[in-house]
């Protein structure tokens, strides 16, 4: 017998009033100064350092879907022009921090990054164009992909702030959780609204989410911090719950029942210790 559904009430969500609270991070009171005496552990700190390059690899992925059928939307537009100027000073933040421990942090940490990519990076265009090209249902997919990232970041930081305990750095992941909530009521509305009104768009989002999804940053960062990530977050038992919410989430959404894709990431990436 299938498990029940868990209902969610729909989101409504006023791009008007997204836009006029928008901004930059405020981290006006946070004592970046208190990591000298008080230093994160080095487990975190790897959590940070990918959360930073994923957080600024934003504007990339942006670009990869300008040249898709989204770009047809000013609704969508509008939003997405706000949410990478967001994510840039999420990851300048968590820079911050990381330059508070002597790493770098910003340029001098993604300009390396984005070399490394290289054909990888550059291809990303070209297959989201195609991608576009071969369904209607695009836009379905791509606003329940992000709705799914973003419970999934959202969780990261959650998670992150309860293992490393360090008041600090909580209050900062918490600063950024509300401007990632925003992020996640748009996604999910409008996931839910174009899921709702056409059966091909549950279809296709069901096909490209089972056959394609990664996690958050599996794309562009090295399967050994992924590994780690993932396992230093949620292979626990808090952590498990974490990614049994986000596949509860996944199943309230019109037509995408048992996809569980937090469950299969935690058993495809594992970090072996022995691999460092």
């Amino acid at each position: 017998m299938a498990s029940p559904v868990r209902k969610t009430c729909a989101v409504t969500f006023s791009i008007e009033d997204y836009t006029r609270i928008t901004g930059k991070l405020d981290v006006e009171g946070v004592d970046f100064d208190s990591f000298a005496p008080q230093p994160l552990d080095a487990a975190t700190l790897r959590c940070l350092r990918y959360m930073h390059d994923v957080e600024h690899h934003t504007i990339c992925y942006l670009r990869d879907l300008l040249v898709t059928r989204v770009h047809r939307d000013p609704e969508i537009t509008t939003f997405l022009t706000f949410w990478s100027f967001e994510e840039y000073w999420h990851g300048e933040a968590i820079g911050r921090v990381l330059e508070a421990h002597g790493e770098a942090g910003g340029v001098r940490r993604i300009a390396p990054m984005r070399a490394r990519l290289g054909r990888r990076d550059r291809l990303g265009p070209v297959t989201s164009m195609l991608s576009s090209a071969l369904t209607g249902e695009f836009t379905a997919v791509h606003m329940t992909w992000g709705a799914i990232n973003e419970w999934s970041t959202q969780a990261g930081y959650a998670r992150l702030a309860a293992k490393a305990r360090h008041p600090v750095l909580t209050d900062l992941l918490r600063r950024i959780m509300r401007q990632e909530g925003r992020h996640i009521d748009f996604y999910s509305s409008e996931a839910r609204k174009r899921l709702a009104r056409s059966r091909t768009a549950q279809r296709m989002t069901r096909l490209a989410l089972r056959r394609f999804w990664t996690p958050v940053g599996a794309g562009v960062m090295p399967k050994p911090e992924v590994d780690f990530l993932i396992t230093h977050l949620f292979d626990d038992d808090e952590g498990r719950e974490a990614a049994a919410r986000i596949d509860r989430r996944i199943d309230g959404l019109p037509g995408l029942e048992g996809l569980g894709l937090a469950r299969r990431a935690l058993e495809r990436y594992h970090w072996d210790p022995s691999l460092n």
